[in-house]
């Protein structure tokens, strides 16, 4: 009995030390169950805790990018702001002290920008093409602002371009031409435009003298015989203040005398034409058919072209030089030659009015070309233009016609209207011989 109890006891004990161990094992596996639970959720919660971080890393480094961007689009706008600011303070028509230092500034400031701050330049009457836009090579012109002038002077007045390409063959081949008719005259120029002046001189650092700086140079250097030819088309507005100029100078010299604008004396009304304005219509159609490939006008009409040349238009009474124009077309047999006037004045100068005129004569296919001395900014932009108020996309917008061209040339390359002006100035100093 002893022996059994014995064995029962030690049987007892061993069962119960293993479920000692049994109950621990559970207890250990639960344990570290428990601990890689812990560490799960606490790598986890690292986890989303550097998520957190990594996102507003990246939100503060968007912002930051944006804040940057924000800064530097003000500090471009800014710039352009200032540049445009320079630029409408001297697109004006009085000259002043300040002048030549204001072109100087704007000039240097757009030197400056950035091609996309270049861009940005906009103001009352700036643009980025004030300083961009390419218009040819400025070294070609000549201002003709020496001095050295001697006792007769030939002073040129036009009212100007800002064009380069055009300034140097309308312009100045007009003052060539007299330079050469007239060699015992020294030849010198003035622009009736301060706008122009100003434009010039700051893009390309080329001074033109105005009125006033020309007969102020005129009378410091001795300058005895005065004779001006204007390269105005007619007697109109800038005509006029040309003249009231002139008439404050007059007791400074011992003779002034004035020559004829291109198309010489007005008239009292459409029918009155005269030589000037008939050698201008024949000068201009031949030039005009020439370049569009014809033999002649009459040859254009039986290919179904028309030929409209703009002029500027003026609420001046010589505002009836256009339709004595039109007159002049019409007697020299030119059915397919129409007026027209960037202003519409006069009225049936109009864009809308001369469509009309061409499509009722049944013409098809139109040709544009300036009755301007220059080929300038009307003839670059109001005529030719891309933009839906410009002649050519006037035109077209019609639906009337099969083919619209441009001819981009000023009236002062051709040579017979070169020729008139020297025969005005012969006129002119026939009447100081006198």
């Amino acid at each position: 009995m002893k022996r059994k109890s014995l064995l029962a006891i030690l049987l007892a004990a061993s069962m119960a030390a293993s479920m000692t161990a049994a109950t621990a094992t559970v207890a250990f596996a639960e344990t570290e169950e428990a601990a890689e639970e812990t560490t799960d959720d606490a790598e986890t919660a690292d986890d989303a805790e550097a998520a957190d971080d990594a996102e507003a890393a990246d939100d503060a480094e968007t912002t930051d990018d944006a804040e940057a961007a924000d800064d530097t689009a003000d500090a471009d706008k800014e710039a352009a702001d200032k540049v445009a600011a320079l630029i409408d303070a001297i697109y004006v028509q009085e000259r002043t002290d300040d002048t030549d230092e204001q072109c100087k500034e704007a000039k240097e400031a757009w030197d400056a920008l950035t091609d996309a701050q270049k861009e940005l330049v906009e103001g009352e009457e700036a643009s980025p093409e004030y300083f961009g836009r390419d218009t040819g090579d400025a070294s070609k012109d000549d201002p003709r602002n020496q001095d050295e002038i001697g006792e007769n002077e030939l002073l040129v007045v036009s009212f100007g371009t800002s064009f380069n390409d055009s300034r140097a063959e309308d312009i100045k081949g007009i003052e060539d031409a007299l330079a050469e008719a007239f060699p015992n005259w020294s030849v010198r120029r003035a622009f009736t435009a301060q706008i122009i002046i100003n434009h010039v001189q700051a893009r390309d650092d080329e001074k033109i003298d105005n009125m006033q700086q020309a007969l102020d140079r005129a009378v410091a250097n001795g300058v005895k015989n005065l004779v001006v030819q204007p390269t105005h088309l007619m007697h109109g507005a800038e005509y006029d203040e040309m003249v009231e100029a002139i008439d404050a100078y007059k007791d400074k010299f011992e003779s002034v005398a004035i020559a004829e604008p291109m198309l010489g004396e007005v008239g009292d009304d459409a029918t009155v034409i005269n030589d000037d304005k008939a050698a201008v219509a024949q000068a201009i159609t031949d030039e005009a058919v020439k370049e569009a490939g014809y033999d002649s006008m009459e040859a254009a009409a039986e290919d179904g072209t028309a030929f409209v040349f703009m002029g500027h238009g003026t609420s001046h009474t010589a505002n009836v030089t256009y339709d004595q124009m039109q007159t002049q077309m019409e007697k020299l047999g030119f059915t397919n030659a129409f007026i027209g006037t960037v202003e519409g004045e006069p009225e049936d100068t109009a864009c809308d009015e001369v469509i009309n005129k061409v499509k009722d004569a049944g013409f098809k296919k139109v040709i544009l070309r300036p009755l301007m001395v220059v080929a300038g900014d009307h003839a670059n932009n109001d005529m030719a233009g891309d933009d839906d108020d410009s002649w050519k996309s006037m035109f077209e917008a019609s639906g009337d016609f099969d083919e619209i061209d441009c001819q981009i040339e000023g009236l002062g390359r051709i040579d017979a209207v070169e020729q008139l002006y020297v025969a005005h100035t012969q006129a002119a100093i026939d009447s100081i011989a006198k």
